[in-house]
């Protein structure tokens, strides 16, 4: 059977999407998915995801598996391009403006605006240690600026989970973090039983914080949404940032905000089509 996709990238983090409203099953297995994010055999991509028909009320599913063939709770960057996939799906040009799509991290509504841009919202952050998870602190208590130990080095890091792990450390120099090295030794690390995401973060100024970041299933990628999100709440955290900021990530900025009023978490940026293609 033919399978049509069509290739999205959100600040160079780029997806394979595929129309799978037909079945609640996604059409495609997690080791299929590893050969079709392969860059040299393969389209080439940080992950494979699906439109799958709506549960519970919502509009629309989505589950997304890694480049790895591992499926994580939610992909910030994914769901803004699952959102322009889906507003060109429905041949609207994008006039609709707000979806409500199931995820495995929760409903998450992304609303598409007039300038192209995708504004999310996120839900509200998850701050204690059972919730990232972690056993870095007690279950009951948040995880902020405690040592870690990882490659040789004590890091002092804040966990967050936007429905997905991260482990957020600010640093001097991104530029200078060996991610390649560092990243998956934070991934694997004995107290993410679930593996994490890990940020590295730079305070340029209290609005404007640069990220580079080791994605859980993925490996360095350009950006990563949820990443953003959980580093500017670890920023808050910590004192380090205001609650609205420019997150610089290697592939553009993203617009994170945490509100004041409603504590929830609304990302803005880009979902950009690539390509189309049959499988």
């Amino acid at each position: 059977m033919a399978i049509e996709f069509t290739k999205y990238h959100g600040l160079g983090n780029d997806f394979i999407l595929i129309d799978n409203r037909s079945s609640s099953l996604p059409v495609v297995t997690p080791e299929q998915a590893i050969k079709l994010c392969d860059r040299h055999f393969g389209i080439g991509a940080d992950g494979v995801i699906f439109a799958l028909p709506g549960e519970n009320g919502t509009d629309y599913t989505m589950r997304i598996f890694n480049s790895d063939g591992s499926e994580p709770e939610m992909c910030g960057n994914g769901i803004r391009c699952l959102a322009g996939f889906l507003a060109d799906l429905e041949g609207n040009s994008r006039n609709k403006d707000l979806y409500r799509i199931h995820t495995l991290a929760g409903v998450i509504t992304p609303q598409l605006m007039a300038d192209g841009q995708v504004r999310v919202d996120m839900g509200l952050p998850r701050l204690l240690a059972l919730e990232i998870p972690t056993t870095l602190n007690a279950a009951d208590t948040k995880v902020i600026n405690q040592p870690l130990e990882v490659a040789g080095q004590t890091w002092d890091v804040t966990c967050v989970s936007m429905g997905n792990p991260h482990c957020i450390t600010f640093v001097e120099d991104v530029a200078a973090i060996p991610l390649e090295i560092i990243g998956p030794q934070f991934e694997h690390h004995l107290v993410f039983p679930q593996r994490t995401n890990t940020e590295f973060i730079q305070v340029v100024s209290r609005d404007y914080l640069k990220m580079r970041v080791w994605e859980r299933g993925a490996g360095i990628t350009l950006a990563c949404g949820t990443g953003a999100c959980a580093s500017l709440v670890a920023g808050v955290l910590t004192e380090k940032c205001d609650r609205i900021a420019t997150v610089e990530l290697p592939g553009g900025p993203l617009q994170i905000e945490w509100s004041e009023i409603d504590q929830r978490v609304y990302m803005t940026g880009p979902a950009e089509r690539v390509f189309t293609g049959k499988l």
